[in-house]
């Protein structure tokens, strides 16, 4: 009886730990509560059904992160990829629910995403590591030296072809990033902050060092489009019913070209805030959305006026993402993050961060293998203790006889 006493009074020390560390995992597992959104510090993405008119939030997961990146897949628009400064995620139904993308292989910020022209891959670029995926699984290829982290990934026209914008250079694959070619030599300029594809063949524009170029020829030849305008052009954007002209922003000014070699004229009058600094336009016929440095603005009478902010929308963060829904012009997404691509790239140069942040994931096994870890910790503590104190009482311990 002695013995069954003690196993009983071990069974309740061990009953007594398991329930400490499944308290202890469900704390560690537990996400983070939602606190009230504030766009003006956690930015994160946005949707719009009538052109920038109102805005909802939808940045997914329990916490609102910075969003970079943004791709659409041709096939379907409402399958999402969304690369974040805390890493990447996919939608299947236009944002409503997103799951956690590439946890296995991705750790830390994720800088672009692209899908090929069919639909049924996708490229991210990750703080130094680029990743393939055919249906199966992420996988990690090859990228050009020098390029990483990327700027911008951007599908061709051509089922394989993808324009990578990197750290430096500007680089074409025609194998769906199986192997590279740089084609940005004859844009003079370190970097190119915006690469945009058209048509089928690809016409392909570059902003790069504050001039725009095209090429017919998917990067083999460029031409200057446009002639120079004080302050550099900024970011460039279409409108999809006029298919020879190019809108542009410089210097807290739109602008609109009507041809190829055409000159720049100034459509409407400046910026409410005349410091920001454009990184992508949408222009549908008399709409116009301008994603700066300094916010989201949006004029609906072509430039003459320009609204006052959405109360939902950040201030002042920065606006990097604006892509279009292919099939519904209406419907637009736009990105905010506290820190622009310059900012995390000074973060990740810091010894041993890009070494953390290439490092593949294992969150959940180190998870389970520290709560069985801590398990056993408890529990033994827990059999010594009540056996020690056994001892003191006179009582018998495991394995021994009654004194």
């Amino acid at each position: 009886m002695a013995h069954r006493a003690t196993l009983g009074t071990v069974g309740e020390s061990l009953r007594s730990g398991h329930r400490l560390v499944a308290l202890a995992l469900l704390v560690g597992l537990s996400p983070p509560q939602a606190q009230a959104h504030d766009p003006d510090v956690y930015g994160g993405l946005f949707r719009t059904h009538d052109a920038g008119a109102n805005w909802a939030l939808i940045t997914p997961g329990v916490f609102a992160s910075g969003a970079l990146a943004l791709a659409a897949s041709p096939l379907d628009p409402n399958h999402l990829l969304l690369a974040t400064d805390s890493g990447a995620w996919r939608s299947r139904n236009g944002g409503r629910d997103w799951e956690a993308e590439a946890p296995d292989v991705l750790a830390g910020p994720a800088f672009a995403v692209a899908f090929d022209v069919g639909g049924d891959r996708a490229l991210l670029a990750g703080a130094a590591a680029l990743f393939r995926h055919d249906g199966e699984r992420w996988r990690p290829i090859s990228m050009p030296s020098g390029a990483a982290p990327a700027r911008a990934l951007v599908a061709g026209a051509s089922p394989g072809r993808v324009y990578l914008a990197g750290r430096s250079g500007l680089y074409r694959s025609d194998d769906w990033g199986r192997s590279w070619i740089s084609v940005g030599a004859t844009l003079r300029a370190e970097h190119v902050d915006q690469v945009v594809v058209r048509g089928s063949p690809d016409d392909v524009y570059a902003v790069a060092g504050g001039t725009l170029w095209s090429s017919s020829d998917a990067g083999r030849t460029w031409r200057l489009r446009g002639d120079s305008f004080a302050g550099g052009i900024e970011a460039i954007g279409f409108d999809p019913s006029d298919p020879a002209g190019v809108w542009a922003a410089a210097g807290g000014q739109t602008l609109y070209s009507p041809r190829p070699g055409a000159a720049w004229g100034i459509v409407g009058t400046a910026l409410p805030e005349n410091l920001a600094r454009a990184r992508a336009l949408a222009i549908s016929g008399s709409t116009i959305l301008v994603a700066t440095d300094r916010g989201l603005f949006r004029s609906s009478n072509a430039g003459n006026r320009w609204d006052p902010p959405r109360e939902n929308l950040p201030a002042h963060l920065i606006a990097g993402v604006l892509v279009p829904d292919p099939r519904r012009p209406a419907t637009l997404f736009a990105g905010f993050s506290p820190k622009s691509y310059e900012e995390l790239r000074q973060q990740l140069s810091k010894p041993g961060v890009v070494a953390a942040a290439s490092a593949p994931r294992y969150g959940s096994t180190v998870l389970v293998l520290a709560g069985l870890l801590a398990f056993g910790l408890i529990a033994g503590v827990l059999i010594f203790s009540r056996a020690r104190s056994a001892a003191r009482a006179g009582r018998p311990s495991i394995g021994g006889a009654a004194q």
